[in-house]
Formats: structure tokens, sequence, C-alpha cells
């Protein structure tokens, strides 16, 4: 059974920055992360693919930077100059080559307010 599991997030004031993890115990062909606000659908903010390609949502390009070891099966979210309207709670979602099952972290808030 692979393993998927995330951490970090937390309580932050704006302008700060928090970062987020995940480890998957196999190789993934992309790792990212969604986000779902309260009230709001869950929305993919980035994802980055084994070979290097990456996608980042509008939102927090130039603020949010993704960090994948594919060695250790491993991705990081830099989060920084956070914003109140980045509060949500935030999934890691990955999939593998095959059967290309989809992964997902259980879950973790961040929060940003003063």
């Amino acid at each position: 059974q692979v393993q998927f599991v995330e951490s970090g997030g937390g309580l932050v004031q704006p302008g700060g920055s928090l970062r987020l993890s995940c480890a998957a115990s196999t190789s993934m062909y992309y790792m990212g992360w969604y986000r779902q606000a309260p009230g709001k659908l869950r929305e993919l903010i980035v994802r980055k693919f084994r070979g290097g390609s990456t996608f980042y949502k509008d939102a927090v390009k130039g603020r949010f930077t993704i960090s994948t070891d594919n060695a250790k099966n491993t991705a990081a979210l830099q989060m920084d100059n956070l914003k109140p309207e980045d509060t949500a709670v935030y999934y890691c979602n990955g999939q593998d080559f095959a059967p290309a099952n989809e992964y997902w972290g259980q879950g973790t808030q961040v929060t940003v307010s003063s």
C-alpha cells in the first residue's frame, strides 16, 4: 500500500512564510498541491511533473515555489508573502506511473491572519 503523507501548515501573519512537505513511498509521475477554502471548490495551485515541467495557478505565481526530490519521492511547497486569501486547507496530490493511481495527503490547515 502506497504511503502518502504531508506535513507543515499553521498560522501566519500576512506577508509571512510557511513550508509544506509531502512524502510518497513510491515514484510519482507528478506531485503538487490543491487547496480548498471554506465554501469554495478544491483548486489546483501547483503541479510539478517528474521531468521538470511545472504549473502554477496565477494567484500564487511569484510567491509559491515547489521543489521535488525524485530520488526520495518528496515535494515541498515554499509559500512566501502569504495573503489572507491564501487561507485554506492544503492537500498534497500525486499520481504514480502505473497503474496511474491518484493519491491525496490528509490535508493541512493554512491560516493567514493578523
